[in-house]
């Protein structure tokens, strides 16, 4: 386990075998060394953990156990090759999630983190009709770069705050999407491609994986398509924007604010980032609530023990490796 996980994770694992816990999170020539040792049948992962097609083609174990619900960490093409079984922890972070993209939407829209700031440093001196104005959202277009479970959810709760919500469910591409997939949304969100969402969005909000397709998909081009009082939310995987173009139009005045809780590399920030006073920036906290976080780390446990029993995990990613 190169990092301790929440009850009752650790519960379920001891109680099925013997568990290693370093004292430290392994640096990558350490984690090479425990995957190639032969001394353990499944890593317990964290999302920081890297697991690369050379790691994997020598490594000596069953599987992988992902405390996450992403696997970006890890090459499963080359995982599958090596029969090696991948699992995450899918469906548990939802709604904490979705909360994180609506309070970042608040944060940056009513100058929270500003406001809190100016009152601790002892500049509130009473009310002012033009004190820390910021803007609404009820009648302002919350635009969801996916549409999956979490940009529903968010989409349920900018629907209650009186939004607009438009999305598009594969950018940068598109596909159908049936009134039978809308179900509660149908007439109440509007279906249009990539380009439109970008410039149309008072608030473009991001709920995609990360892959070939989605890297740095907000990159300058889509930036400077944005309009000058719109705000980008990220609560899905920092290099899905370009951090340094993001820098850059936060700075200009190309875009009016972010609410981000990914970074690129993280816990890296791009130079400058931590500058701006436009933006509102979280520690990768979206899943943090005590409740979620167990849930995680019991789905995380069960799919280790099964690995480590030559069983099929019941969140595998790759199930091609089990036939394998």
């Amino acid at each position: 386990m190169t990092t301790p996980i929440p009850e009752p994770g650790l519960a379920l694992l001891r109680a099925a075998g013997h568990v290693h816990i370093p004292d430290e999170p392994p640096n990558p020539a350490q984690l090479h060394a425990a995957c190639t040792s032969g001394e353990f049948d499944v890593i317990v992962a964290q999302l920081s953990d890297r697991f690369e097609s050379n790691l994997l083609a020598s490594a000596r174990i069953r599987g992988i156990s992902n405390y996450a619900v992403g696997f970006n960490n890890i090459e499963i093409p080359a995982a599958t090759a090596n029969s090696i079984m991948v699992a995450n922890t899918p469906d548990v972070l939802t709604d904490a999630t979705a909360d994180i993209a609506l309070a970042l939407m608040l944060a940056t829209s009513r100058r929270i983190v500003e406001a809190d700031a100016f009152v601790r440093a002892g500049h509130f001196t009473g009310w002012h009709p033009t004190l820390l104005l910021g803007r609404d959202l009820a009648g302002r277009t919350l635009g969801l770069a996916g549409f999956g479970r979490i940009a529903r959810a968010t989409a349920r709760r900018a629907l209650a705050f009186g939004m607009n919500v438009a999305f598009c469910p594969r950018p940068p591409h598109d596909r159908a999407v049936s009134e039978d997939e809308l179900t509660e949304f149908g007439g109440r969100v509007r279906h249009t491609d990539w380009d439109d969402l970008v410039v149309s969005s008072d608030y473009l909000s991001l709920h995609l994986p990360l892959n070939e397709q989605t890297h740095h998909l907000v990159d300058q081009s889509v930036l400077e398509a944005m309009q000058p009082s719109a705000i980008l939310v990220n609560t899905a995987r920092g290099a899905i924007v370009d951090e340094a173009a993001l820098v850059e139009a936060l700075r200009s005045g190309v875009i009016a604010a972010a609410g981000l809780d990914v970074y690129e590399d993280e816990p890296l920030l791009a130079s400058g980032l931590i500058e701006l006073p436009n933006a509102v920036l979280l520690p990768h906290i979206g899943s943090a609530t005590t409740s979620v976080r167990s849930r995680m780390a019991e789905l995380c446990a069960t799919n280790a023990v099964a690995m480590a029993q030559s069983r099929l995990p019941p969140h595998a990613v790759n199930p091609d490796a089990w036939q394998r």
